[in-house]
């Protein structure tokens, strides 16, 4: 077992370093696995996608293998009631539909929600389909004392609804960054204020992730087979106050002017099918409208 986790970076294959860590200490991940999109293949404004130190052309069959086992892992080290958030895509080969759904059904994990994420520029282009811009991110959850549906978000988090719409990174050395906005929305929304947390990112890449964690206070675990991204994400990790405006800038996102249950004790309208007070509140408005 590693005793010596917390903030460290680890370079070398996910599967047998996750094995190697102790069960039930991380609370939440975040993390987008190389997609076995093949390194031959290209679309028309995009170049092949091709990762330092790694291969992105596996038998599909033992892709999705290796994926299932890998998440069972993450699993067993995830605390009960802890998240993980996987980005991934919906993918073709030779015209049959590759989805996510495909692998993740076999973890064990509870898939808590779906998130479209809108990347707003399209990759791997042809005009076989409608070009595609959109990713998936899967909150994964692992029950706490058999409840499946876990702790309620606070409105200035769910208000922000499950479409997520911003670009990928562009000035980074790895082929395939998502940007700071996203893991810094999912570990703020799911934490809060909350701090010292313990933070993973299993295909850490350029260390997105792990800056995200340490701008938001906790701490992290990262793993990659490259030891160029490696020694490019601990250098990012010296320098993370330069990214601070960047997170704050996603911070300043979660807001809400006024929540639910406020407007429902000052009987304001809740929704079409709410209490009898809406009715009133409506009755009113109209009233108020024909003055």
């Amino acid at each position: 077992m590693i005793k010596n986790y917390k903030n460290k970076i680890f370079c070398g294959d996910t599967l047998t370093i996750l094995k190697s860590l102790p069960d039930e200490i991380v609370d939440l991940g975040v993390t987008s696995p190389p997609y076995n999109k093949g390194e031959d293949k290209k679309g028309w404004l995009v170049k092949n996608v091709k990762y330092k130190g790694a291969s992105d052309k596996l038998p599909e069959n033992l892709y999705q293998k290796n994926q299932v086992a890998v998440l069972n892992e993450i699993f067993r080290i995830t605390k009960s009631g802890g998240s993980f958030f996987y980005n991934h895509k919906i993918r073709w080969e030779r015209g049959i539909l590759l989805h996510p759904m495909d692998w993740l059904r076999k973890t064990k994990w509870v898939i808590r929600q779906e998130i479209i994420w809108d990347r707003m520029i399209a990759a791997n282009i042809r005009g076989w389909r409608f070009w595609q811009v959109e990713e998936r991110i899967y909150w994964l959850y692992k029950p706490k004392d058999n409840h499946y549906i876990g702790k309620e978000l606070k409105p200035r988090h769910a208000l922000l609804t499950s479409i997520w719409r911003f670009p990928p990174e562009r000035e980074n050395p790895h082929p395939a960054p998502f940007p700071l906005a996203l893991p810094i929305r999912c570990i703020f929304s799911v934490m809060d204020e909350e701090k010292g947390k313990l933070i993973i990112d299993p295909y850490c890449g350029s260390g997105t992730t792990l800056v995200a964690a340490k701008i938001l206070g906790h701490n992290f675990i990262g793993i990659d087979i490259s030891k160029e991204y490696v020694k490019f994400s601990e250098k990012r990790l010296r320098n993370y106050k330069i990214e601070e405006k960047y997170a704050n800038e996603e911070i300043a996102k979660h807001i809400v002017i006024k929540t639910f249950k406020e407007r429902k004790e000052k009987g304001e309208f809740t929704g079409k099918y709410g209490s009898q007070n809406n009715k009133k509140v409506e009755q009113h408005s109209v009233f108020k409208l024909f003055e």
